[in-house]
């Protein structure tokens, strides 16, 4: 197949490339650099899959309608605005780019009859109640800029499905973490922790630490996302992904360092805007696509150290 990545160059965009070159698929890449990287995918251009990188930006129609010249069979859509602090202090660059830019990757993939697999987040919803985990049918609560651009991205996404029968699916991966993960802003809590740990820094957790996080590992996310292209089972559907497992801020922070005396806490920046219980149900991801997470927490720690202790 002929597919186009958006935000392929960034920390899961470079997992979803590699999946689908290992597929054997042809591979586009568009990415304006603003969160990836090109070192991301620097190993992957001699690929004989490997078709182009494009550095561009998702809300140039003239970029993209050149673009979707290549006649695409899927257009994996990552691009976007991640951070939730930097959606508070500048909401228009979030809204923008997530969702006015996601309208121009929809606009084009209605045109060409491309399907969209849509990138959207976990940090949609409230907070988790109870141990069954959060299923799709979850309340969702837009606590923060990014949160809501992302919520009215994935409605525009439902609407091409609806009014134009374009093949479309919002997937909301839980936290993922892993190698090639940057080591600032947030979301990046593992990296960040394992990077402490190794130049013997103390960890530093905003608030008390008792919020909880479903931590994903990139490899199995990126089969979640690269596999909801290929089933049009999902198709008019929201699906999550996540462990299933869900682990105090404070115990992960002791999981990785070990000493409680390098683990600080700081004042939270945004304490509006945090989730409490963040813990998902994937029992539609398995129903629908026979997708189930592979790697526990332990392994994927393990593995994302072994690959920062390469870049330090």
């Amino acid at each position: 197949m002929n597919v186009l990545v958006t935000g392929g160059a960034g920390f899961i965009g470079r997992w979803v490339v590699k999946r689908l070159l290992d597929d054997g698929q042809r591979v586009w890449v568009l990415d304006d650099l603003s969160n990836g990287e090109e070192s991301n995918i620097a190993e992957f251009t001699s690929h004989p899959g490997f078709q182009q990188f494009v550095h561009g930006d998702i809300k140039s129609e003239e970029t993209l309608s050149q673009l979707f010249e290549h006649k695409f069979d899927v257009c994996y859509h990552l691009g976007a605005s991640i951070n939730v602090q930097d959606s508070i202090d500048d909401p228009r660059t979030t809204f923008n780019n997530d969702t006015l830019g996601t309208f121009f990757v929809l606009e084009q993939c209605r045109k060409h009859k491309v399907k969209i697999v849509f990138m959207s987040t976990c940090m949609v919803y409230d907070r988790c109640l109870d141990e069954s985990g959060i299923s799709e049918t979850h309340p969702i609560k837009p606590a923060s800029p990014y949160a809501g651009a992302k919520i009215a991205a994935e409605n525009m996404v439902l609407s091409y499905f609806y009014a134009y029968d374009l093949p479309a699916v919002v997937v909301r991966p839980f936290n993922t973490y892993g190698p090639y993960q940057k080591f600032g802003g947030e979301g990046g809590v593992v990296a960040i922790f394992i990077k402490k740990k190794l130049m013997g820094e103390n960890l530093n957790i905003y608030g008390e630490g008792t919020q909880t996080r479903d931590l994903l590992y990139v490899d199995d996310c990126a089969r979640f996302v690269v596999e909801a292209g290929y089933s049009n089972t999902v198709d008019g559907h929201i699906v999550n992904a996540g462990l299933g497992y869900d682990i105090s801020v404070n115990d992960l922070a002791k999981q990785i360092v070990g000493d409680e005396s390098r683990i600080k806490h700081v004042e939270h920046i945004h304490p509006q805007s945090e989730i409490q219980k963040l813990l998902c149900n994937s029992a539609k991801a398995k129903q629908l696509l026979g997708w189930e997470p592979k790697t526990t927490l332990a392994e994927g720690l393990k593995l994302t150290e072994e690959w920062i202790k390469t870049t330090l």
